[in-house]
């Protein structure tokens, strides 16, 4: 009886390792099938031209982009873009040591998916040829109708805007043939890069140079921030804002570098909540609110702060220009810690902008009220303060506060402040004094809620 249980026990032992066995067998089993399952997605070509399912990033020159700076790469980009827009999260790479040619192109929503990142590295060129730009053309590189788009690396977007700044007739020989004969260009010049009805637009490392006009522009767009980005251009580019806003809201722009031929930063109408920090703007025309309410147009801007800023060598420092004859209004505003370097005129309120040949006089204007500014300090070439406000709607609400403001020429006697119907209180002792301003308020006798 003793020697059939041992055989029952011993049996029950064989066993018992048997399954043993097969078990640790069978987990590795899966594992390897999982792994080959895997390699087979990471290989599986290609989602269209040369990206793989579980990276979700697409390089340009997996889709026939030569990166060579003389092939049109247009097509490649377009085919690199219609596969990215398809993945959330996805990546669409330009990679660096290759220069791209790219005639005008669109990125667009509204039915991409989210969270693209446009990683760019490489150089992007635009054509120089007039062929490559149908009449009226507002922008070159456009984006648009996206929800959390950034953009970002180490790359270059140059508008080789000097066939447009000179308007001479061009001839490229490293372009094609079509592109030789085009003539001059176009009236219209366009923007660098636009962004347009966007939510969340990240614009971080990149450089933008020598855009034929506007270099950076956000229209109708909200959470945006831009940082430690660099735009150049020669100082005497025409109209090549280096930031340009309009009708965007939930602005901030920080930690970049802006040399271009007009304002380095430009908040145009419908704007609101725009933080700008830590800039270095020069040459150009300094940063500016405005001009608003041109051709009799409503305008509004409201609660925006520009500080911790260095400007040498521009137009102006921090300026608010209107338009005759406007509505609407500009108001809460803090210019603060503003450093200048022979600026021809620090601080600036226009309400009489006009870049035209003639302007009427006008009675109606934007409203300009509640305007800080605090711890102005640095040289400039013309006048310290340029206060010129509507006879019919004053400025308000003007507070001034450690304004230190000394002439380059000390010896030379320039213009000093100048204030017209300009209204509001010296918190501090200026330098020089601005005995020009009116103490207290006025009454507005027409409307300017917004």
């Amino acid at each position: 009886m003793s020697t059939l249980k041992q055989r029952s026990l011993s049996l029950i032992i064989i066993v018992f390792i048997a399954l043993l066995v097969w078990c640790s067998c069978l987990k590795p089993c899966h594992a390897r099938q999982g792994k080959q399952y895997y390699h087979k997605i990471a290989s599986t070509d290609k989602l269209g031209g040369g990206s793989t399912a579980n990276s979700a990033i697409f390089n340009v020159l997996h889709y026939g982009a030569k990166g060579d700076g003389r092939a049109d790469d247009t097509k490649a980009f377009e085919a690199a873009w219609g596969a990215v827009c398809k993945v959330k999260a996805s990546t669409l790479t330009v990679p660096s040591g290759s220069v791209f040619l790219v005639k005008p192109i669109s990125f667009s929503g509204p039915n991409c998916q989210s969270d693209i990142v446009f990683q760019l590295d490489g150089t992007i060129i635009a054509p120089t040829g007039s062929a490559s730009w149908s009449s009226g053309l507002l922008q070159w590189i456009d984006f648009t109708k996206l929800e959390r788009i950034t953009i970002k690396g180490k790359g270059v977007i140059d508008g080789q805007g000097s066939v447009w700044w000179n308007d001479s007739p061009t001839y490229n020989p490293t372009e094609d043939l079509e592109e030789s004969k085009s003539g001059k260009m176009q009236g219209t010049k366009p923007t660098a890069l636009r962004f347009y009805g966007s939510n969340g637009v990240t614009v971080t490392g990149i450089t933008i140079q020598n855009s034929p006009q506007t270099h950076l522009k956000f229209d109708d767009c909200t959470n945006v921030q831009v940082f430690s980005v660099s735009v150049s251009s020669p100082g005497d580019s025409p109209n090549t804002d280096g930031i340009h806003l309009q009708n965007s809201r939930d602005v901030t722009i920080y930690g970049s570098n802006l040399a271009c031929g007009d304002d380095c930063v430009s908040i145009q109408t419908g704007c609101s909540n725009v933080n700008i920090h830590n800039i270095n703007c020069g040459p150009g025309h300094g940063i500016s609110i405005g001009g608003l309410g041109r051709d009799n147009t409503r305008s509004c801007v409201s609660n925006v702060t520009v500080r911790d800023v260095k400007l040498q060598n521009t137009l102006t420092g921090v300026r608010i220009k209107t338009w005759p004859g406007g509505s609407g209004s500009v108001q809460n505003v803090m210019f603060s810690n503003i450093q200048v370097s022979e600026v021809e005129t620090p601080i600036k309120i226009d309400q009489f902008y006009c870049d035209k040949s003639k302007c009427s006089n006008e009675t109606s204007a934007v409203a300009v009220r509640g305007i800080q500014y605090k711890s102005i300090t640095g040289t400039y070439t013309k006048e310290p303060v340029h206060f010129a406000c509507s006879d019919s709607l004053p400025c308000t609400g003007v507070s001034l506060n450690t304004i230190q403001l000394k002439s380059v020429q000390e010896r030379q006697q320039l213009s000093g402040p100048f204030c017209w119907k300009a209204y509001g209180v010296l918190e501090t002792a200026t330098v020089p004094p601005i005995d020009c301003l009116n103490s207290g308020t006025t009454v507005q006798t027409k409307s300017e809620s917004c």
